[in-house]
């Protein structure tokens, strides 16, 4: 991977990014959030099937890749499953390490990824294969060949990266959606479900995780 790498501080053993002040997982426990959020929000590991497609947005640590990993292989799901993910500031080796060492339930993901990421990619894990696409989103969506049955929105915070909840952008990734295909992520913000609905998403406010209210789920009707 190149060189470019995501500026970072330590705030009590989790990574903030310098350039948008914001933590890479939830304060009140990232395991649970990805699960609560990406898993739950979008109906798996039930609807995982050969040739399901995941499109994410922000890579960040790892970690909602390691937990649909780790689900799908708990579940014993049919493969192959493409977990694709678009990232601007790819977080350095040595870092996404010591983040991921706060998670030990998925310490064998974590070192498999590991192992795996000192090659180019992409990158296969038994049925799972992980491709991840750098540069802006605005930039490589277009270029993804998608569908996806699933989408997780993961930037970070909308007052903070404004730019990844663009309406353009919000839009191009509702249209990737497969007839049927979900979306969810964290936030609740009004323009995000406003530029989902105008995408022709069919959009619900869900209880959020920890000290969040609320999270956002939408569908593509099929």
């Amino acid at each position: 991977m190149p060189d470019q790498t995501a500026p970072l501080l330590w705030r009590d053993g989790i990574p903030v990014s310098s350039r948008f002040d914001d933590p890479y997982f939830s304060l009140q426990g990232g395991l649970a959030e990805t699960r609560h959020v990406f898993l739950s929000g979008n109906d798996l590991p039930a609807r995982f099937r050969p040739g399901f497609r995941i499109l994410e947005l922000g890579f960040g640590t790892g970690l909602n890749f390691l937990v649909t990993l780790r689900a799908h292989r708990d579940a014993g799901s049919p493969g192959p499953l493409l977990f694709t993910s678009l990232e601007a500031f790819p977080m350095a080796a040595a870092d996404r390490a010591r983040a991921l060492a706060a998670f030990p339930e998925i310490a064998d993901e974590a070192a498999d990824l590991t192992q795996a990421m000192t090659a180019p990619g992409p990158w296969t894990f038994g049925p799972v294969t992980l491709r991840i696409i750098e540069g802006d989103a605005r930039d490589t969506l277009p270029a993804w060949d998608g569908p996806a049955d699933a989408a997780f929105l993961d930037g970070f915070a909308p007052a903070r990266n404004p730019e990844m909840w663009e309406p353009g952008l919000l839009t191009a990734v509702a249209h990737r959606l497969a007839p049927g295909g979900t979306l969810a992520t964290y936030s609740a913000a009004g323009h995000v479900r406003r530029a989902l609905e105008a995408a022709g998403l069919t959009v619900e406010r869900r209880p959020g995780f920890g000290t969040k209210r609320h999270m956002t789920r939408a569908r593509r009707p099929a």
